[in-house]
């Protein structure tokens, strides 16, 4: 039971995720069923799995907020800000129930008690109901709050429409012997059926003697208990017995969501008389329709008649017709588009590919016939007086014709086939797995890399043709197993793009400001370790938008913008890496401002000539704010630093782009992956090196001529542009004698061409990233280690900070020659 309850935490959680998105689209858009459905199929499964794993508190609570949200489906109940604050709040308190069911913080009574009383305010009271100031009652006022926890949707829907109908609810709680269970239980049914419309049956665990089973049944009914008591041979417990219930009704069946899929369609075509004096072959047609997809077809003949009345070139045949296709309803009606005038064609749509995936789509016989048209409630109910099947009672009584009751038939069971072939699809489509089974994946597939690389590199060495082709097929399956791998892990963006809503929302709340948030991209994928760690800087920058970027409403006005502002969150491939973007139309950031910040705390010199980008990076600058006041959400200086840092230690960059009184927008490019990387190996003085392919521009020669040309600067003449190198021999202090002719790897770092000096440069090369001991955790400019296929480490340049690092030492340098 632990794993099944684990399970449901963890459905639990991404139900509550989807819920809030949901509910902050509905706040955009209140009178969309579709969202409205979703909001409320999410509760319905959060309280129906909960109760059957246990989470009876977790089920009881959202009952109540399912129960609201079933009158908004009505119509009933408008949604307003008040609802979608209430909702967000008891989705919130869900969550704080589930982590206490882990060993988490305590749940607080006393605000969920507040939320329900807030909530059945909402409520509006009907002078039908006859109820008193304190609001209509829910389903728990009439009925077991044990049974009604678990009835499902449609069960709960028969429920409302007869308390509705006035009638009253009965449950009879009944034990039988274990050999004759399902004699007792069909006993009992049919005896109900006769006297109401049974509803649910619910087996009970409590008070059970050995080789007994318990279960109890409840049904709606017009009868009194006297009569009931009688024609049922017990003695019913009345639950509750009301009339003019009007706070609960029936609905129909829940929005699907939008898929682009089959849709089964029921069509009825009858031709006129004359279709073949007019040239045309109906049988032609269906044959045209069966090209559509599956086809159902069967031919009505109850209108020939008989031979002395026969007219040879009449057509009295028609037929009805079943057909699952991709095809719109406007293709199916081109079929017919030369006799649609002089015939009759009914085109129904009886299933939208998730219609039928609840009990209330599925039909019975003799509702597909009503609906059809071909039978009246009326002899419908005069028939159901036997116990026949219905299709033979309905012939029997000569009501209807045997071909309709067959196309009714073959139409049920057409649409049954449909949606379990749906349900099998959908149950093999997916599978969920832990990501420590996938962690351990990758690591697998990393030291399969590596072994890989070994065999490479020993076919080449031992040059036999047979060994050199087994190892090219390996490397080929490896990268494809190493492709679909990271695959695996790869996450889209916009899920953590959809939680910041609700943060945009509650800032704006509390700063008394009207921003709206807008996402692009959301479909970019990025590895999942990389995605948890981008939460927390993502935070930080969307804080500071919206505190600092975003004007009051009276401002914007003054400044010619609209009352709202936009934050925007954008992400986009570029090569092996993520580009995201938080944009904002807000004041922008001031230059001006923030140097003489940096003045003020001591960070720049007087006579420091910078660029206005230049300027703008001093706000990752630790303690740097140029906030007058400090707010609950920003002004302390411990945000954009500790985002710096964030970014950089996922091997990404960050950059500003400003313009004042327009916004900003923070760039922030980050790898796909933080576990395989393609690499470019090189060595010096025998050791290895891997810089990432990404950032590799090209290769080009330094002589001996070319350094003594320079002056002793670091800088090479390529391609006539003045590139400045770092001499990885000497920054490394590895002392050996350089070759005469050495390579300079050319990269792009932050934006600006810098060199990296080494003696050769060997070739591609697929790098499984190591972490470096605690030993090795300050030695800067190195991001990790990979194994050789000979066994030796090379190990993984981070470019950026090796930058940084040489930019420092020559910084202190020149302070130290000043001084």
């Amino acid at each position: 039971m632990d794993k099944h309850r684990e399970a449901f935490r963890d459905e639990a959680y991404e139900l509550l995720a989807e819920l809030e998105t949901s509910l902050l689209e509905l706040e955009d858009a209140p009178e969309d069923i579709e969202i409205i459905g979703r909001v409320f199929r999410a509760m319905h499964t959060i309280k129906g799995s909960g109760a059957m794993f246990g989470f009876d508190d977790i089920a009881a609570f959202t009952h109540e907020i399912e129960t609201v949200f079933d009158l908004v489906r009505n119509g009933e109940i408008s949604v307003t800000k008040e609802l979608i604050d209430l909702t967000l709040s008891a989705r919130d308190h869900i969550r704080t129930m589930l982590d206490a069911s882990d060993g988490g913080e305590t749940t607080d009574e006393v605000m969920a008690g507040e939320i329900m009383a807030s909530l059945k305010k909402l409520i509006p009271g009907s002078e039908e109901t006859k109820e008193d100031a304190e609001g209509p009652v829910l389903l728990t006022d009439l009925i077991d709050e044990a049974i009604v926890r678990v009835l499902s949707e449609n069960e709960e829907q028969r429920l409302r429409a007869n308390i509705k109908k006035n009638k009253r609810i009965y449950c009879i709680d009944t034990v039988a012997s274990s050999p004759d269970f399902d004699s007792a239980l069909s006993e009992i049914k049919a005896k109900i059926k006769k006297q109401g419309e049974l509803i649910s049956i619910h087996p009970i665990s409590e008070d059970v003697t050995a080789g007994t089973v318990r279960f109890k049944l409840l049904f709606a009914s017009d009868k009194t208990p006297e009569s009931l008591k009688a024609a049922l041979g017990v003695m019913p417990e009345q639950i509750t017995s009301r009339t003019g219930e009007d706070d609960f009704s029936s609905t129909g069946l829940p929005s699907s969501d939008t898929r682009e899929e089959s849709i089964t369609y029921r069509i009825r075509f009858r031709p006129s008389r004359d279709i073949f004096a007019k040239g045309t072959n109906p049988v032609l047609l269906l044959d045209e329709l069966r090209q559509s997809g599956k086809c159902k077809v069967v031919a009505q003949t109850d209108a020939i008649p008989l031979l002395e009345d026969f007219d040879p070139e009449a057509c009295y045949t028609y037929w009805d017709v079943i057909l699952t296709t991709h095809r719109g309803i406007n293709a199916i009606k081109d079929v017919f588009i030369f006799v649609e005038d002089d015939s009759e064609l009914i085109i129904d749509v009886i299933d939208d590919d998730g219609r039928l995936d609840n009990e209330a789509g599925y039909k019975r016989l003799g509702e597909i016939l009503i609906e059809r048209g071909d039978l009246t409630h009326e002899d419908l109910q005069k028939v159901l007086s036997s116990q026949k099947r219905i299709g033979e009672m309905l012939v029997d009584a000569g009501v209807i014709d045997t071909g309709k009751v067959q196309s009714a038939l073959i139409e049920q069971q057409h649409v049954s086939d449909v949606r379990e072939s749906r349900r099998k699809a959908e149950s093999l489509s997916s599978i969920r797995v832990s990501s420590g089974k996938l962690d351990s994946l990758v690591d697998l597939v990393g030291e399969l890399v590596t072994v890989q690389s070994r065999l490479s590199r020993t076919a080449a060495y031992q040059n036999d043709p047979e060994l050199l082709s087994i190892a090219e097929e390996v490397e080929r399956l490896t990268c494809e197993l190493r492709d679909n791998t990271m695959s695996i892990r790869m996450l889209p963006i916009g899920t953590t793009f959809s939680k910041f809503r609700r943060l945009v929302r509650t800032l704006s709340n509390e700063l008394g400001k009207e921003v709206v948030m807008t996402t692009e991209g959301a479909e970019t994928e990025l590895d999942k370790t990389v995605i948890e760690r981008l939460n927390d800087p993502l935070v930080h920058l969307i804080r500071n938008s919206i505190d600092h970027g975003i004007e009051l409403p009276g401002v914007r006005e003054g400044s010619g913008k609209p009352r709202q502002g936009t934050v925007h969150l954008s992400a986009i491939h570029s090569g092996a890496n993520v580009l995201i973007r938080i944009e904002d139309d807000g004041s922008g950031l001031n230059a001006g401002a923030i140097k003489a910040m940096a003045l003020e705390k001591g960070l720049v010199s007087h006579d420091l000539e910078m660029t206005e980008k230049e300027v703008f990076a001093l706000i990752f600058a630790p303690g740097f704010s140029t906030a007058k006041n400090v707010t609950g959400v920003s002004g302390r200086g411990v945000g954009m630093d500790v985002v710096k840092r964030g970014i950089e230690a996922l091997r990404g960059s960050i950059d500003i782009n400003s313009k004042k009184g327009a916004g900003t927008t923070i760039t922030l490019k980050l790898p796909l992956t933080l576990a395989i990387i393609d690499g470019l190996l090189v060595k010096v003085a025998g050791e290895f090196f891997v810089l990432p392919l990404s950032i590799v521009e090209g290769c080009v020669e330094l002589s001996r001529e070319d350094v003594a040309r320079a002056h002793g600067r670091h800088v090479a003449n390529v391609r006539g542009e003045l590139v400045p190198y770092i001499c990885l021999k000497e920054h490394f202090m590895i002392n050996r004698e350089a070759p005469g002719i050495e390579q300079i790897v050319i990269t792009e770092v932050d934006g600006s061409r810098v060199g990296f000096v080494v003696d050769n440069v060997i070739g591609e090369h697929q790098t499984v990233i190591k972490s470096l001991g605690s030993f090795y955790k300050d030695m800067e400019g190195v991001s990790g280690a990979t194994i050789l296929g000979d066994g030796r480490v090379a190990l993984i340049l981070d470019a950026p900070k090796l930058v940084q690092a040489v930019e420092r030492e020559e910084a202190g340098i020149y302070s130290n020659i000043q001084s």
